[in-house]
């Protein structure tokens, strides 16, 4: 398997790892009975606890992105270019990793700018796939 694969292969479980923590603890509180099982609608006025609200966030921002790097990296392969974006696309994955874990810390300013840094390291690194593969 290719390392853009593996790249794309861990952006998802990545995304997927976020996604369990929140459903795990609303799951908990399911059981438990402290709320009921239709208490997370959209725009429910239930309020989570700061880091799974920042979980939940952090989730949307991988889902928001993902289907992005899907395409540049499953548009590599079908070229049968993996190679050329199998140095940059790990690198999209560890900014990925770097921005949601930024985000699981805090929301001050410099963290929301640290966070912002992460996110434009991974459009850049999209956009010079992209290039590589228009010209390959």
């Amino acid at each position: 398997m290719s390392v853009a694969l593996l790249s794309l292969i861990g952006f998802a479980a990545w995304t997927l790892a976020l996604a369990a923590v929140v459903v795990s603890y609303r799951t908990l509180l399911v059981l438990s009975g402290k709320h009921p099982a239709n208490s997370w609608t959209r725009g429910s006025a239930i309020p989570s606890p700061a880091l799974i609200t920042r979980m939940e966030h952090a989730h949307l921002n991988c889902i928001e992105n993902l289907p992005v790097f899907a395409v540049v990296v499953l548009v590599a392969v079908a070229m049968n270019q993996a190679a050329v974006i199998a140095v940059l696309a790990p690198w999209v994955l560890a900014a990925r990793l770097a921005q949601s874990l930024t985000h699981l810390v805090g929301v001050s300013h410099w963290l929301v700018f640290v966070r912002a840094s992460f996110y434009t390291v991974q459009v850049a690194l999209m956009f010079w796939m992209m290039i590589q593969l228009a010209v390959a």
